[in-house]
């Protein structure tokens, strides 16, 4: 498939887009701002991290993203006994015609959900950074090609780390945001109730509003999104920030601040813009810097608002 052609502009765009707003706010109610992050992070060739409680939509997020994009939802729940193989596949010798075949492992859906990924070994943990960096992986020294559109969504519970293993930094840098759904509000819930109670309910089925290949090209059209040199100077001044305050340890790598832009990129195309904005930086700044950010302080939060705070934006228009 070639990307250069047909590929939409923001005002052909919108239309698909918003078919891709109502099928996850039809599954998941009351969380519009949510959807909008996770829509960005989709077109943004990105990786998800829910750092949230149980029961709170998780799994339905991800059922419905691969069924409104046409694509395989493949699921692996993390445990302490998960081995990388079980992630990525293995050689098997066949019997019958004497050679090794291989066995694709659940990496290769289009949308894998990793639950509880800090429930797994480090080890296991590691399998997935060479299919979120690069979408490939190697096993015994062959490397199979994943699809361009691959999206992992993983989970952890920020409550239970009994028995858990901290995702490492090398790890973490490979999602693109971190966000939680959290609880919907009231009248979500009863739209909730009322949704489940009826005889024809389809549980939560999502309709399919677009293609893979359509798919594909949105998320090229998001690298065609113009940034103005002024904009890349306040992304840099704010990664550079990130390196320089006393309560970080860790800040932004050459890595997180190329997702950086990229999610505010497709931040801009949901605004139905061609052109990158401060205001869409800083849009999506929380969500990226939790999820990359080593402070020496617990409350990360407020280090990051005060870093937001201290960065002049440019005057753009």
């Amino acid at each position: 498939m070639n990307l250069l052609e047909n590929t939409p502009d923001v005002a052909l765009a919108s239309d698909s887009l918003d078919g891709l707003r109502r099928s996850l706010n039809s599954v998941l109610l009351g969380k519009e701002d949510a959807i909008e992050l996770v829509i960005a992070c989709l077109l943004a060739q990105g990786h998800l991290l829910l750092d949230d409680l149980p029961g709170t939509g998780k799994t339905t997020l991800a059922k419905a993203i691969a069924a409104c994009v046409g694509g395989r939802l493949a699921r692996v729940q993390c445990t302490p006994d998960l081995l990388p193989s079980d992630v990525t596949g293995f050689n098997l010798f066949n019997q019958k015609t004497r050679e090794f075949e291989f066995r694709a492992g659940p990496v290769f859906a289009d949308v894998l959900l990793a639950d509880e990924l800090n429930r797994t070994t480090p080890r296991t943990q590691s399998a997935l950074l060479e299919a979120m960096a690069e979408r490939q992986v190697t096993i015994d020294a062959v490397e199979y090609t994943l699809p361009k559109t691959f999206f992992v969504i993983a989970t952890q519970n920020p409550i239970d780390s009994h028995g858990a293993y901290p995702l490492p930094e090398a790890q973490l840098d490979r999602f693109t945001i971190k966000m939680k759904i959290g609880y919907p509000d009231r009248a979500s819930q009863m739209g909730i109730l009322e949704a489940a109670s009826r005889a024809d309910a389809n549980g939560d089925a999502a309709s399919s509003v677009l293609s893979l290949d359509e798919l594909a090209r949105l998320q090229y059209a998001v690298k065609t999104i113009t940034v103005h040199p002024r904009v890349r100077e306040y992304l840099v001044d704010l990664v550079e920030a990130t390196r320089g305050d006393s309560a970080i340890q860790l800040g932004v790598s050459p890595r997180g601040m190329l997702l950086w832009q990229r999610i505010a990129q497709a931040w801009a195309m949901l605004q139905g813009r061609d052109f990158v904005t401060p205001s869409d930086v800083l849009h999506v700044a929380r969500p990226v810097l939790s999820v990359r950010l080593l402070t020496t302080s617990e409350d990360s939060g407020g280090v990051i608002n005060r870093l937001l705070d201290t960065v002049p934006a440019p005057e753009y228009r």
